[in-house]
């Protein structure tokens, strides 16, 4: 493991980065849901030109917003994986997997959300315990459950590839809800605050899926290309397993989720959007001027 301030990344040229980041705890503070603290890093990120990729477990109408708040025009990826969002023409090549709707050419990698509420439903009968749904939840036991405004707290309800869930009553093992989910070949996983019942996809097929289209953009003449990705908890393991310089950052305690571990891990002298700000920040310093 390396601390931010002292990483010796090699010198690849900026203009061929790309930077995934996880939004809840990560970018956003976990409390306050801003990024205040990184405006350091973010500021310097657009004057370099390097791609900003949000990665996160949020919906598509949630992360819009945030977007326009970042001034991002770049592809995003919404809950968990479930599906790549490109901007129309922002490949000057077609995303022959895509289908377009409304201003973006969306890559759809998870399963459908009626399905994933059906099978919580049957994985809940078969456990005799309960585990209560997003979809179950009145838009006020969201806003309590997360701290978000009711606005926010009605566009994470718009959800189409992944469930969040709670488990109520007595805690049980969780192999056996693990088990239970794979008999019915979904995936499960866990976030900030909730669990999350999804199909056979993470973030790490999806964001390897556009590391392959800004490779393809690049091109092999034009030098090596770096990715980087942060995370904060197990729900990103999987996109800190596909890049080069995977990053996380502490929780809101001060610790680091003892469930990652990847090679070549960076751990960020401090929690969300702070611990991002400083870590951004070195990286940048140690890649030399552009």
């Amino acid at each position: 493991m390396k601390d931010a301030a002292m990483s010796n990344h090699p010198a690849e040229t900026r203009s061929a980065m790309v930077l995934f980041s996880d939004l809840d705890g990560t970018l956003l503070d976990s409390k306050t849901y801003t990024f205040e603290a990184a405006r350091e890093a973010l500021t310097e990120l657009q004057a370099h030109n390097i791609p900003l990729v949000l990665v996160s477990s949020k919906t598509r109408a949630e992360i819009e917003p945030i977007r326009l708040q970042l001034h991002n025009e770049h592809p995003f990826i919404v809950e968990n994986g479930g599906a790549v969002v490109v901007p129309a023409h922002y490949f000057p090549f077609p995303l022959t997997e895509a289908i377009r709707r409304d201003t973006y050419q969306i890559v759809e990698l998870g399963t459908a959300y009626p399905l994933l509420r059906r099978a919580l439903k049957d994985i809940q009968g078969e456990l005799g315990r309960g585990l209560r749904g997003y979809g179950d939840m009145s838009l006020e036991e969201v806003v309590g459950l997360t701290g978000l405004s009711r606005e926010d707290a009605r566009l994470s309800k718009q959800r189409e590839y992944d469930e969040p869930f709670v488990m109520e009553g007595v805690e049980f093992p969780e192999n056996r809800l693990i088990e239970a989910v794979r008999k019915h070949g979904l995936r499960y996983t866990r976030g900030d605050r909730f669990s999350h019942l999804m199909g056979p996809h993470d973030k790490g097929k999806a964001v390897r899926y556009l590391i392959d289209c800004y490779r393809r953009r690049t091109g092999p003449g034009d030098g090596a290309m770096m990715t980087v990705a942060f995370g904060n908890s197990l729900n990103d393991l999987a996109m800190l397993e596909a890049v080069d310089h995977p990053i996380i950052v502490q929780l809101a305690d001060g610790s680091y989720d003892p469930a990652i571990a990847v090679p070549r891990l960076t751990r960020a002298p401090g929690p969300g959007p702070t611990g991002w700000n400083i870590a951004v920040r070195a990286l940048l310093r140690s890649l030399g001027p552009s």
